[in-house]
């Protein structure tokens, strides 16, 4: 495993990839600064929805882990060179589980950071609220992680759909019509904002919290399954 994980981590971690994550991090992070820093600035109902929410969780989010999550098996796909991993014998989710826990690790980083300094100036130092928003956005890169390997594995458009799915399913529907809520990982990790601290975060309506522990924890599981039937059963060239 140690070995697979290391090769995901080089194949994630190229120049380019790696500059563009960091200025899609920092986005956030300036908006809070000039929200701050403005007499005329939003409230803080009004900042969460958008920064924090439609912003980090909606759209900075998932795209850091697209751009990572894309590479984890399609440069293998791509090279057709996954039978150099498939053929040697290690069971299969000792393939797939490196491949996530990288994606993990190399989004997690610029999105904590972004996350933990967002949440700092925004609220002002209030730890509560800043473990909740971190915690939060860790979750949400796990479970974007979960389902952008597995699609990078199933189709060799894994950047096109997963766009398509970011603009169209969280971007749109799930900010805006009630029911998609149920069934889209943005408003999982609002639910698990509200939840870690509803001192701050009470009054708009959300996900409650144990529901929404429980399904991010049954996305992460349910996907890497797939992943592994997915090594299992695909015909490797």
């Amino acid at each position: 495993m140690g070995s697979v994980f290391l090769l995901a981590l080089r194949q994630a971690t190229g120049r380019v990839r790696l500059l563009i994550m960091a200025v899609l991090a920092s986005l956030p992070v300036l908006i809070a600064l000039m929200a701050v820093n403005d007499e005329r600035s939003m409230p803080v109902d009004e900042f969460e929805a958008f920064a924090l929410g439609g912003m980090l969780v909606g759209s900075i989010v998932p795209l850091v882990v697209l751009a990572i999550a894309s590479v984890a098996f399609g440069n293998e796909v791509e090279d057709r060179t996954l039978a150099n991993l498939t053929l040697a014998p290690i069971p299969r989710w000792q393939i797939a589980l490196p491949k996530l826990l990288a994606t993990v690790v190399v989004a997690g980083v610029f999105v904590v950071a972004s996350a933990l300094f967002t949440s700092l100036i925004a609220y002002n130092i209030d730890m509560t609220a800043t473990v909740a928003v971190t915690v939060s956005a860790l979750a949400s890169v796990a479970m974007y992680a979960a389902v952008f390997v597995w699609l990078g594995l199933v189709t060799s458009q894994a950047i096109g759909f997963g766009l398509v799915y970011i603009v169209l399913w969280e971007g749109l529907f799930g900010g805006f019509v009630t029911g998609v809520r149920f069934l889209s990982i943005r408003r999982y990790a609002e639910g698990l904002i509200h939840g870690l601290d509803p001192r701050r975060f009470a009054g708009a309506p959300n996900l409650h919290f144990v529901f929404a522990v429980t399904v991010s924890i049954a996305v992460i599981a349910g996907f890497l399954y797939l992943t592994v039937r997915r090594l299992r059963r695909m015909d490797v060239p």
